[in-house]
């Protein structure tokens, strides 16, 4: 019997499935998408995610991100990271990177999405196959977590996000970040002539409508080249009754999300992997929750926050210029991110 089946073959997914290998366990991986695994995020990874990579002998190519940057108008905020630096990388290069490693590993990913769930005693049966776990890691709008009736509803404003890449070189070793009352825009260099840009807004419209809302930012974005398309994710917020299910257990977005302003995603991805699969090792699986909320209480707190006042357009206004007078607590957000 497969001792852990992942939903999911993103970073996640992948995380899961390597941490389940380095700990003696056979992993399988289903995942219905084939080649490398995009989708619309900022493409920062915080401090605490590159060493979580590491420890897992993933290293992928990127920037290195020094730290965090507030920009509204003539107001400026910056703080750089404490412990170590961030990534900015290629989303389609860390999925290489983690699939790589899962492969040398001996991880099987194998064509396919996870529909009905059935659970006994001591197995979990999904996508034909028999597991004595499951490890949901199917993102955002998880099917798995549908499923075994572990959504909630809400009913906050909803916000989206789109990103699109430019080829321009990166002007800074820091992930920017534009305000306005209409949404925040993410600026990552994630490569040494290409950078990321990530608008999030509870505005439905188009990326150019978006982007136009930061006219500085638009204009210095205009002496390069749009590379690919645009894409996009949301709702952003998903609420979640819990984190285990029986045997099933949620890991990355499907475990519950707030909102990709602080851009702590990917950390929190790869924390909550390997709080899984420890939990799983050690026989204490109902203990995963209780790491669960342990591991994401600062993120949760302070983007939850921060969402609230961008939700206001008044409010948003404020956000750079008070952070730019009271600079030891805006270093302080920084150096509480993962």
């Amino acid at each position: 019997m497969i001792d852990v089946l992942v939903a999911g073959g993103g970073p996640a997914g992948l995380a899961t499935a390597i941490h389940a290998a380095l700990s003696g366990m056979e992993a399988v991986v289903i995942e219905p998408r084939s080649g490398p695994v995009d989708k619309a995020c900022g493409e920062g990874v915080m401090p605490g995610g590159v060493r979580s990579l590491r420890a897992l002998g993933v290293h992928p190519a990127g920037r290195e991100l020094r730290g965090i940057r507030y920009v509204d108008g003539p107001h400026l905020a910056q703080a750089h990271f404490r412990d170590g630096g961030g990534l900015g990388v290629r989303r389609t290069v860390l999925h290489d990177a983690l699939a790589r490693r899962a492969a040398e590993l001996g991880v099987r990913v194998l064509p396919g999405r996870v529909g009905d769930v059935r659970q006994g005693a001591r197995y979990v049966t999904a996508a034909g196959l028999t597991a004595r776990w499951l490890v949901a890691a199917d993102g955002l709008h998880s099917p798995v977590r549908r499923a075994v009736g572990l959504d909630l509803p809400d009913r906050l404003p909803r916000r989206y996000g789109l990103r699109r890449h430019y080829r321009v070189p990166p002007w800074s070793e820091l992930v920017e970040v534009h305000w306005s009352r209409y949404g925040e825009a993410y600026v990552t260099p994630v490569a040494g002539d290409l950078v990321g840009v990530a608008v999030l807004s509870t505005a439905r419209c188009d990326y150019g409508t978006h982007l136009a809302r930061f006219p500085e930012l638009a204009a210095r974005l205009s002496a390069g080249t749009a590379v690919g398309g645009v894409r996009g994710a949301g709702p952003l917020r998903q609420r979640v009754r819990g984190r285990t299910a029986g045997r099933v257990l949620l890991v990355g977005d499907a475990a519950g999300y707030v909102d990709a302003l602080t851009g702590e995603g990917i950390a929190l991805a790869l924390a909550s992997a390997d709080a899984a699969v420890r939990c799983l090792r050690s026989g204490r699986p109902g203990d995963y929750e209780r790491a669960w909320r342990r591991l994401s209480r600062r993120h949760r707190l302070l983007t939850e926050a921060l969402v609230r006042v961008s939700c206001r357009p008044g409010a948003a206004r404020l956000v750079v210029p008070a952070a730019s007078r009271m600079a030891p607590l805006f270093t302080a957000a920084v150096h509480a991110l993962r």
